[in-house]
């Protein structure tokens, strides 16, 4: 194959067609808007908003990020200004942008999930939905709907019923005792893709003042740490299921992306990054075409063919 000027990053994540395979992630973005002076939101594949609720969540108290050896902990409990707000003042302002808007979608209960999507179903933009189901299930005594494939199939299912217009991708948890089982059964309730995998729960503790370094005692982990995790989690997912996968944890350079790609994701999404460099996903997809290029390439889904026949 012949080196061309250009190397097509486009990909596909079931129905959502994307220009390159680079996602900002959610809760490391915004609603996008806040990186709009900042980054070319239409060189992006995507964007995923920060999580929207039925209500309006304050959040955690502060202090809720501090940084840790190759990576960071974050506690910001989710805040935003529920999905009434959203589509009245934030949604009108993104309609502007040419790349895939993907809202990340969360509740307490199963009626919540429904009830944020039927809300959005009919505002325009929107290019997918994305269910994070690490919340816990207040009816069930607080036992997180990701941690089990019962809870996972009735959330899947409950949300599919509510989004009758667009994809369904669902973000999974990353401490369940086996990941193919929770991926299995997301995709038979109803996933057009999944995102694997949100934050690893972890502590950070200032010995000195006896007190842990966030507001809250516990957060999540992300950034470089958690990326080898993380990739054996796309890998096993893979095995277990046929629908796309977008890969998240520890993205940072146009290398981990190929990584990614190789043990069979479709995407890949960039969160702590961001905090470092709000325009490392910008700076991702401009190294993205020459390193595809030398493996003589003309487009970035030869490669991934070819990664799937050894790993997939």
């Amino acid at each position: 194959m012949s080196s061309p000027d250009r190397v097509s990053l486009r990909v596909q994540v079931g129905a959502l067609r994307l220009a390159n395979p680079v996602i900002a992630a959610s809760g490391t973005f915004g609603y996008g808007l806040e990186f709009a002076h900042l980054v070319d939101l239409n060189c992006l594949g995507g964007f995923v908003t920060k999580g929207i609720s039925l209500e309006p969540i304050e959040g955690a108290p502060a202090p809720r990020l501090c940084e840790t050896p190759s990576g960071m902990l974050n506690a910001v409990g989710l805040q935003n200004v529920g999905v009434a707000s959203f589509v009245k003042e934030k949604l009108p302002l993104l309609q502007k942008y040419n790349t895939n808007l993907i809202v990340n979608v969360f509740g307490y209960t199963l009626e919540d999930y429904a009830e944020v999507i039927r809300r959005l179903e009919d505002a325009p933009g929107i290019a997918a939905y994305e269910l994070n189901i690490s919340c816990p299930n207040v009816k069930k005594g607080g036992m997180q709907f990701g941690s089990n494939p019962d809870l996972v199939a009735e959330v899947v299912m409950t949300a599919r019923r509510a989004a009758r217009q667009r994809p369904l991708w669902v973000k999974l948890m990353p401490l369940v005792t086996d990941i193919a089982l929770i991926a299995k059964a997301a995709e038979s309730s109803g996933a057009d893709a999944l995102t694997v995998a949100n934050t690893y729960p972890a502590m950070a503790i200032d010995f000195r003042a006896g007190k842990s370094k966030l507001g809250n005692l516990t957060g999540g982990l992300s950034g470089p740490a958690i990326k080898p995790i993380t990739l054996r989690l796309v890998w096993e997912a893979r095995k277990a299921v046929k629908i796309p996968i977008v890969g998240l944890g520890g993205v940072e350079t146009a290398e981990d992306v190929l990584d990614y790609i190789c043990v069979g994701a479709s995407a890949v999404q960039v969160g702590t990054a961001s905090f470092a460099d709000p325009r490392a996903s910008e700076a991702i997809i401009g190294s993205l075409g020459a390193l595809v290029r030398t493996f003589k390439y003309n487009d970035i889904s030869e490669l991934r063919d070819r990664f799937g026949t050894d790993f997939g």
